[in-house]
Formats: structure tokens, sequence, C-alpha cells
């Protein structure tokens, strides 16, 4: 099977508790296998069964409350 790393930027994720929302809402998606946020940078990599949708993630990541900045 294959894997699929990349990397987003996002905005507003400041503390755990707010990393802990976001790794929780991109869980939910299908293909998604980890979630890693880094919260002094705002990176955030996936590790999917397929290439992401990133209007798919975009979405999960607005509804969680905080900023999609787009692909790294």
């Amino acid at each position: 099977m294959a894997s699929y790393q990349t990397t987003y930027r996002v905005g507003g994720v400041n503390s755990g508790h707010c990393k802990a929302i976001v790794s929780k809402a991109l869980r939910e998606l299908d293909t998604v296998n980890t979630v890693q946020v880094e919260i002094s940078t705002g990176l955030l990599t996936l590790d999917t069964t397929a290439e992401p949708d990133d209007a798919v993630v975009s979405e999960a990541i607005d509804e969680a409350g905080y900023d999609f900045l787009g692909r790294a």
C-alpha cells in the first residue's frame, strides 16, 4: 500500500489543546494514517494512504476552527 506524506501550514494552533483538536479532526478523514502538528512552526504533516485532497483537508481544518494556509 502506498503512503503519502504532505505538509501544510495551519494558523491558530498555539497550544497542545489546539494541536489535539486539529489532529482529531484530520484523523477522522478516511485516508489519514497519522497527523503530526508542530506548534512552534504551524506546520502539519499528514501521512495518508492516497494523495490528499487539499479541499477536504482545508474543510476539516476550517470546521475545527483553525486557518488552512495551504501546502508548505
